[in-house]
């Protein structure tokens, strides 16, 4: 993952941020998990900096968003408390699994500070950097 790509990525996903009128932290991470890029809105709480990073480094490690990786690491699913392993994990969505146009694990993004849905929704716009429909 380039800081250049990174970079992009968190310029949309401000974008999209503000306009759904959130404070969210973003955080960019390679395709083993280092962080690339990071960056706290003005009024996100603190305690989400350490979720948006956990949203990615989830995605990037079992090569799925964290909304996927919730459904099974959930009370009934087959793995649950899953979420304790690797330094902590996050087990709801937000973290997003970045692939190339070929196909190859680039990285992910998480987003945290809004609802699930809309870390999600700014999330997939910065994803377009990276793949263009």
């Amino acid at each position: 993952m380039k800081l250049s790509v990174a970079s992009a990525m968190i310029e949309a996903a401000l974008a999209e941020a503000e306009k759904l009128k959130v404070a969210v932290c973003i955080t960019v991470v390679d395709a083993v998990a280092w962080p690339v890029a990071f960056v706290r809105m003005d009024g996100a709480p603190l305690g989400v900096i350490d979720v948006s990073s956990k949203k990615a480094k989830t995605a990037v490690l079992f090569h799925m968003d964290s909304e996927a990786f919730a459904k099974v690491a959930h009370p009934n699913g087959e793995a649950y408390s899953l979420e304790n392993t690797n330094g902590g994990l996050t087990s709801f969505g937000g973290g997003l699994l970045l692939k190339t146009a070929n196909g190859t694990i680039a990285g992910a993004i998480g987003v945290s500070g809004a609802s699930t849905e809309d870390d999600i929704a700014i999330g997939r716009i910065a994803a377009r950097v990276l793949t263009p429909a």
